[in-house]
């Protein structure tokens, strides 16, 4: 697979009238969704405190004794005021202190991250920087470089080489803008974001690739993404166009009609068997013949 470009920028916020390339590891254009969603996943896992706890009807104050007799009061039995049918009562199966954590192969982990980031690159949503050197926490110089690169509406995250404090200080005020080592950044945090800014320390020299194209691509979030293709459906655009008419398909030609087997002639019929001439009946004994 050829090499993946990317528009690169000054310091500044400018952008560069050539593309670069990115290098063959990690950037090597494979997607694994499913390692993407593990990582996440366990990522998410990691997060819970796990400190959720109700009492059951052991933990419950009260109810020792039976509250009234077992017959003779018109009533429901009952055992116990704390039973979980009663106000106040025990909870049956709640939470109890547990441990969300969850782990991930140490190769899965590496998959998944650099699937992150060639999916963030193949969509143009990823792009190279030059070192940003801040000599104090300056809010507003942050907020203008990200405005020079039409990020302002996104929400982006900047990898650095190495620990900046000044440029992590500088975006803290920042809502949408998040900063850390490119070494640090966690599969979540790359696909969290709109757009990924990299310095280029990060990832050694690059090479110089095609020239950049006139226009600022624009970097769609995924609601805006979904708003615009509804849009598109409603208005009739390019995206929701009706199919072209299939041709007219041709008459299937006519089988040659199957001949027919000649007719079997019918069985001659057996003649039936001769019936034998019946005997004279016997005479019965002790009987005399009439004259």
């Amino acid at each position: 697979m050829s090499a993946l470009e990317v528009l690169a920028y000054t310091a500044d916020g400018a952008r560069r009238s050539h593309t670069v390339r990115l290098p063959a590891d990690p950037f090597d254009g494979r997607v694994h969704e499913i390692a993407m969603h593990e990582a996440v996943k366990t990522f998410l896992a990691n997060q819970r405190q796990g400190t959720a706890k109700t009492k059951t009807r052991s933990f419950v104050t009260g109810g020792n004794q039976k509250p009234w007799r077992q017959k003779g009061t018109g009533r429901a039995r009952q055992g116990s005021i704390r039973s979980p049918l009663w106000p106040g009562g025990g909870t049956v199966f709640g939470p109890v202190p547990r441990d969300y954590r969850l782990g991930l192969p140490r190769k899965v982990r590496r998959l998944a991250r650099q699937s992150a980031l060639n999916a963030r690159a193949r969509e143009r949503a990823l792009s190279i920087i030059e070192a940003l050197v801040f000599e104090a926490p300056k809010t507003k110089r942050m907020a203008e470089l990200i405005g020079r690169m039409g990020l302002e509406d996104h929400r982006v995250l900047v990898l650095t080489s190495e620990n900046k404090p000044n440029v992590t200080l500088s975006a803290r005020n920042l809502q949408n803008v998040d900063v850390m080592r490119y070494a640090d950044a966690s599969t979540y945090d790359i696909l969290r974001a709109d757009a990924v800014v990299i310095e280029e320390p990060a990832l050694g020299a690059l090479e110089t690739g095609s020239e950049a194209p006139a226009e600022e691509p624009k970097v769609a979030k995924p609601k805006q993404a979904r708003a615009a293709k509804r849009a598109a459906a409603e208005a009739g655009g390019p995206e929701t166009a009706a199919p072209a008419a299939k041709p007219a398909k041709k008459p299937a030609a006519k089988k040659p009609a199957a001949k027919k087997a000649p007719a079997r002639k019918p069985a001659p019929k057996k003649a039936a068997p001769a019936k034998k001439a019946s005997r004279p009946a016997a005479k019965k004994p002790g009987t005399k013949k009439k004259k």
